[in-house]
């Protein structure tokens, strides 16, 4: 896997597929890595005929981590961020979406299909509103165009795990957890599948300190949802009717914010991708790439 230079730091990037088909660029979410895409899915998306491309952002896997930047005080930055005032932050998601124009630059494609779930969905909101000429069509997916609203048992529970144990295997358990946590019921959980993944993520990159400035710049974004009413670019909000970390009404709120947007809610679906959601998925995507085309 390849590392570009990019919006003045490194990224680490991988490319699915033939280079001379239609881009889809991938962003992933919170304090989540690259591999967090399951490789069998991207290879079914290239399948129908996409160059993908996914990679880890900043202050995550193998991309620059900001580890000089002092590691965010979140009380201050929530109570800052809800009394309207721009909290102090490391980074922000204009930040982060000029990280994702330098992609598509250094690996010369003028504009991409753009898919993004969770924070990444908020960074792709972001490349649209800031760089229109870059984003053919936007998939925003179990997102929300401002301040998430969540369950808050759930929030305290993730919030509560051990963040940086100090051994292989616990990092791998956390990892677990966390999957468990924001599964939804309609789909099986895949035990081997995801056991494989929170080791793969636990041996590559472990950096909670990075997902805590992740989290400030999403809470320093504030309401997107004046700039979202301005775009011209064909959308689709996918989001899961078990999502309860990002609650499914977030993904209404971004639906009603884009002009002509399509919401697909996918039944059973928490804050995951799931093997058994794919082909709602893919269809999705592919449609919306369909409309643009039209």
């Amino acid at each position: 896997m390849p590392q570009v230079e990019a919006n003045g730091i490194s990224i680490q990037v991988e490319t699915t597929g033939d280079p001379v088909d239609p881009a889809v660029l991938l962003i992933m979410g919170l304090g989540f890595q690259l591999i967090h895409w399951s490789d069998d899915l991207v290879d079914q998306l290239a399948a129908c005929g996409f160059h993908v491309i996914r990679f880890d952002n900043r202050d995550v896997g193998l991309s620059t981590w900001f580890d000089d930047e002092p590691e965010p005080n979140m009380a201050a930055v929530w109570l800052r961020s809800k009394l309207g005032i721009t909290p102090k932050v490391a980074y922000t998601l204009s930040d982060m979406a000029d990280d994702a124009a330098g992609v598509l630059d250094a690996l010369g494609i003028e504009a991409a299909h753009v898919v993004g779930v969770s924070m990444g969905g908020m960074i792709a909101q972001r490349l649209a509103i800031e760089h229109p000429d870059r984003v053919l069509s936007l998939c925003s997916t179990m997102s929300s165009p401002g301040q998430p609203a969540g369950s808050f048992s759930l929030t305290m529970k993730l919030m509560r795990m051990e963040q940086n144990p100090d051994s292989r295997e616990g990092r791998i358990r956390v990892g677990m957890e966390t999957f468990r946590l924001i599964a939804g019921s309609g789909f099986d959980f895949d035990e081997d599948h995801f056991l494989d993944v929170a080791t793969i993520a636990a041996e590559r990159a472990w950096h909670p300190e990075g997902t805590s400035r992740q989290m400030a710049a999403i809470m320093a974004d504030g309401d997107r949802c004046p700039a979202l009413a301005k775009l011209n670019v064909p959308t689709t909000v996918i989001h899961g009717t078990d999502d309860r970390l990002i609650l499914p009404r977030c993904g209404g709120h971004t639906a009603d914010a884009v002009p002509g947007a399509e919401l697909v809610l996918i039944e059973g679906m928490g804050h995951e991708w799931p093997e058994g959601a794919w082909p709602e998925l893919l269809d999705a995507i592919t449609g919306l790439v369909e409309r643009t085309a039209s």
